[in-house]
């Protein structure tokens, strides 16, 4: 992309549920648009973007993968994410830096959690949205359910600016609302070819009625469109165009498109409502960040080249032939190739070794790239996910983003000595590319640990370290990752004064802890001026106090929602060091928690079940047994729907119970929503079971 056409890009994501067909959708769009020639297909494991073995063995799309193409004259950089709830962070740190999204519906199932998930995201970052309701060749297909599930359950304002043609087997085109013209889309060329013909007689009615919804809909956005509508005048394709860009862009309308991506039909006007509905760079505007001096005071960037330099760094891949690349979003300025750019969170200079533009797992190499363009860029040492980059001499921070906490852990150790010496590596860079997934020591039993967002997550995991990390690993059983907390409030003085290398060292430290609603970890504050002990101690006891939050002080879980605040300390010119207080700080943190009353916390889960009506009974008595607590009751396709919430400790294993519990004719969906305090007789039991008695 040259320095002077920003307007012509367009940064999207493809969003939705589980097998809603994002993935199907993103290879029409390659294929049409000239990216590639040839339809690859998830179900034979030959989509392009679906590259990694383990998608293709699965049918699922894992990680978000980023490509390009051109469509009218205009830049399309698509990332196609994951509908998985285990890999949701992967959507997250996608729409961070995109402009704009299509959130792809399935016509018969309508809105499902995980697009509920996905659209909160969205809302979260400001992205504006189309959608497209996708599979309306498939029995049961319902457009205009799809339609009042956006506004109901999204709670969207939303219109459709197409109607399908027939439905289920007989759906064999469009009608386009703003231009009343019918789209067609023959079988002998996959869809390449269009036909235009005029509305058939029989839906030219239903047509017009639902053309003037829509524009009843836009007159809301649009003072131009209002006084054509209210003196009687005929708006223009222009107008109404003109229109729904503004209500899409700047209000958050959603405008409602379909087809069926796998029969290739309706592929084309998507890509013309991207170009025509979603913003560019330039339309999103200028960006806020913060001061590296002050956070307070607000730095701006606009989209523009002249601009200084900045950007996020929103994902880390592994490249075989590259090594690590880094996906970087410019904001502002322009990257060259040999360039050195600064992490202003990391206070380090990262030096820009190559530039590539990607297509999935291929790429290209680029001298320069611009602002509005997304880039892979190889080099980087210290740089990780959601970090700002920018020039050193005019530093901007933009706001980080936030990680799920994880729910469930796997115990795993190498087969072979050689093994071991490569795996602390190979999870260490895993890391680095999933914010989502960490790995610790297990203190208790000396067990290596990885941690994530679900079984599946844990499962591809374990599946990378042996295929692309060649390291032999034995594999546990999944087991949930519980967090402490405590109960009351409690203060406590410790008071470290020893000869430690030949010097005597001194550390005297009071901190009080107290229950708080932080579901990051532990909160510190310190009351304790700087004049009575000079800031460098400070940051060391926050330092020991954040580092020893993770090991808890009962079973070795992290602990969570509290606030810990040093509250008193005493200062000796001579003999206080760092390593004193630090020590200090360790054993006063620890033992006022104690005081204060640990308790065991563990993850419940949101499940939504599906399920025909002759089951709901065994279904409901199942999650009741399971210490579940059913929360609604609702239809969905002539099933029923329930929602609960219910211990993650008993939902292993669910999918095997539910279809034995209904003959393999219900469905579920399950994320996590939060930490809660486990029964006191169950809690005692579960640390038994680990040899820990309280």
């Amino acid at each position: 992309m040259s320095s002077n056409q920003i307007d012509k890009i367009r940064n999207i994501g493809i969003m939705a549920h589980i097998d809603a067909g994002k993935t199907t959708t993103t290879e029409r769009i390659l294929y049409y648009t000239g990216k590639s020639h040839k339809i690859g297909e998830v179900h034979n494991g030959t989509a392009t973007m679906d590259w990694m073995i383990q998608e293709q063995e699965r049918g699922i799309t894992i990680t978000s993968a980023a490509t390009t193409c051109r469509w009218n004259n205009q830049v399309i950089n698509i990332i196609d994410t994951p509908g998985h709830v285990d890999f949701t962070i992967e959507v997250e740190r996608s729409l961070r830096v995109l402009d704009g999204a299509v959130g792809v519906f399935d016509a018969v199932s309508g809105v499902e959690p995980q697009s509920e998930t996905v659209w909160a995201q969205a809302d979260k970052y400001k992205v504006p949205r189309l959608a497209f309701v996708n599979k309306m060749d498939r029995m049961g297909a319902d457009f205009d359910n799809c339609v009042n599930e956006i506004r109901e359950k999204l709670d969207k304002k939303a219109a459709a600016i197409q109607r399908p043609i027939g439905s289920e087997e007989s759906f064999n085109g469009i009608v386009d609302l703003i231009e009343m013209k019918a789209i067609y889309f023959p079988a002998e060329s996959l869809g390449s070819k269009i036909d235009i013909k005029d509305i058939p007689e029989d839906l030219v009615d239903e047509c017009q009625m639902y053309r003037d919804e829509l524009l009843d809909n836009l007159s809301e956005y649009d003072e131009t469109l209002t006084d054509l509508i209210l003196n009687d005048e005929k708006p223009t394709v222009a107008n109404i165009k003109a229109a729904l860009r503004k209500a899409v862009i700047k209000d958050n309308f959603i405008a409602v498109l379909c087809g069926s991506a796998f029969k290739n039909k309706g592929i084309q006007p998507l890509l013309d409502a991207v170009v025509d509905y979603l913003p560019s760079p330039t339309d999103r505007g200028e960006l806020h960040g913060h001061s590296i001096k002050n956070p307070e005071n607000t730095e701006v960037r606009r989209p523009e080249v002249d601009e200084m330099f900045s950007g996020i760094a929103f994902k880390i891949a592994t490249d075989p032939f590259v090594g690590s690349v880094t996906f970087v979003r410019i904001y502002s300025g322009k990257l060259e190739s040999g360039q050195t750019v600064y992490n202003p969170i990391k206070k380090k200079r990262e030096r820009i070794n190559k530039i590539f533009q990607m297509h999935a797992d291929k790429r290209t190499e680029l001298q320069e790239a611009f602002a509005g363009d997304i880039v892979a860029v190889a080099g980087f040492k210290d740089t990780t996910t959601g970090e700002t980059l920018c020039t050193e001499n005019k530093p901007i921070i933009y706001d980080l983003m936030e990680f799920p906490e994880t729910v469930i852990s796997v115990a795993i150790e190498a087969k072979t000595a050689a093994d071991e010496k490569k795996l602390l590596t190979s999870l260490e860079q895993l890391k680095n590319e999933d914010p989502s997934f960490t790995f610790k020591n297990n203190q208790e039993t000396g067990q290596l640990l990885i941690l994530g967002m679900g079984e599946l997550h844990l499962e591809i995991i374990a599946d990378r370290l042996q295929r692309e990390f060649n390291v032999g690993i034995r594999v546990g059983k999944p087991q949930v990752s519980y967090r402490e907390s405590i109960s009351g409030s409690a203060t406590e003085n410790n008071i470290f004064h020893k000869e430690l290398a030949g010097k005597v060292q001194f550390g005297d430290v009071t901190i009080k802890v107290e229950p708080a609603d932080y579901q990051a970890g532990v909160q510190f504050e310190s009351s304790v001026p700087t004049k009575q002990l000079p800031q460098n101690f400070i940051d060391a006891i926050k330092k020991s106090v954040m580092d020893t939050a993770p090991g808890g002080a009962m079973a070795g879980y992290p602990f969570l929602n509290i606030k810990a605040t040093l509250v008193g300390a005493t200062f000796n010119e001579n003999e206080s060091s760092e390593v004193a207080y630090a020590i200090a700080a360790s054993s006063a943190f620890r033992d006022a928690c104690k005081k204060a009353g640990v308790r065991l916390l563990e993850p419940v889960m949101e499940l939504e079940v599906v399920t025909p009506q002759d089951y709901t009974g065994d279904v409901i008595s199942d999650i009741n047994a399971k210490r579940g607590k059913i929360l609604t009751m609702g239809i969905k396709q002539n099933k029923d729907l329930i929602s609960a919430e219910v211990p993650l400790a008993e939902l292993f294993g669910y999918s095997t119970d539910l279809r034995s519990k209904s003959q393999g004719r219900a469905s579920f969906t399950m994320k996590f929503k939060s930490y809660v305090e486990m029964p006191t007789e169950l809690a005692k039991s579960t640390l038994e079971k680990k040899g820990i008695y309280i």
